[in-house]
């Protein structure tokens, strides 16, 4: 299965980058404007609303419009691991419903000190069978624009 990986080095505490991106608002907040996110809805592992920390089992539907061209693209993922350690911490997330054939990003975080090495690593299909496989090379320019972004509003908001 294609993989792409991204890490960076943010100059602030395990703690506090575990903590804002195990809510929602990490989501949003790391998302780049120009993807148009919308958060239909969060719902936690027991059926609760809008919980305040995204544990395992809870899932979290939104709907993307990339530079408000097309329609909206509707998205679903669940989230399916969370553990954290001393020194290292993880969760895992996976599309349920979506534009990809097969979706499973793991956003693992490293403690060093007063710094936290971040890595995303997502595994994934396109979709259209071989036409998909075709096109996944060029899938890569994509997923730099969106994790560069995500990597540099997380710096912003921490650092």
């Amino acid at each position: 299965m294609p993989t792409y990986e991204r890490q960076t080095r943010i100059e602030a505490p395990l703690e506090d980058v575990w903590a804002f991106h195990s809510r929602v608002t990490g989501l949003e907040g790391v998302t780049p404007t120009w993807m148009g996110l919308t958060v239909e809805s969060v719902v936690g592992p027991d059926g609760e609303p809008d919980p305040g920390v995204l544990e395992a089992g809870s899932r979290v539907t939104l709907s993307t419009r990339p530079f408000d061209v097309g329609p909206r693209q509707r998205w679903t993922s669940v989230i399916t691991e969370r553990e954290r350690t001393d020194g290292t911490a993880y969760f895992r997330d996976e599309m349920t419903d979506g534009p990809f054939e097969r979706w499973v990003h793991t956003h693992a975080f490293y403690g060093d000190g007063d710094e936290t090495l971040l890595r995303d690593r997502v595994e994934y299909e396109l979709p259209f069978g071989p036409l998909g496989r075709a096109a996944t090379p060029f899938s890569r320019v994509g997923f730099e624009a969106m994790f560069r972004a995500r990597h540099r509003l997380t710096k912003e908001k921490l650092e």
